[in-house]
């Protein structure tokens, strides 16, 4: 038999220069990765998709969902503008989902056609994605008034609704 039987059994690493990296990428690379690794866990920072862990995103995140109001004496009364502004404002400047925009008198018109008390039970009870009373707190007769304010904005020709104490 010849020598060449013996080559035929021998490992891939036939020079001192493979030896030396493959000693390098077996041993010395999975070293740096357990560091890294180690590092990351342990550090205070580790950025989450969509997370936020700053005190005043915790705070928020766990704060009351209701709140009780206490008033010493009766709530002074907000005109229709005053009323307009604090609710109404947020969908009807920018005609957010099918919202008539104020001032607009073509998508008012069809509206105001159907009479007030027709436009005040929608805006009492909702109409399509506005919820009743437009989600907030104000009181029926200032919704009136926002109402009034809104329709007469865009060529209605409806009466200021009379207060409840004037009323009586």
């Amino acid at each position: 038999m010849s020598d060449n039987t013996h080559d035929s059994h021998t490992g891939p690493i036939k020079t001192p220069s493979q030896l030396l990296w493959t000693s390098f990428f077996s041993f010395v690379v999975p070293i740096f990765v357990i560091i890294g690794l180690v590092f990351y866990v342990t550090s205070d920072f580790k950025p989450a998709a969509g997370s936020d862990t700053s005190e005043l995103a915790t705070a928020v995140r766990i704060q009351r969902v209701g709140a009780v109001e206490l008033q010493s004496g009766p709530k002074k009364l907000r005109d229709g503008a005053q009323a307009y502004a604090a609710q109404c404002a947020a969908c009807h400047d920018a005609g957010l989902v099918g919202a008539p925009k104020f001032g607009d008198k073509a998508a008012w018109s069809a509206r105001i056609g159907t009479g007030y008390d027709a436009l005040l039970t929608s805006a009492l009870k909702g109409k399509g994605a506005m919820g009743a009373q437009s989600g907030g707190s104000l009181t029926d007769f200032e919704v009136a008034r926002a109402l009034v304010h809104m329709a007469n904005a865009a060529g209605g020709k409806f009466d200021e609704p009379v207060a409840p104490e004037a009323a009586k």
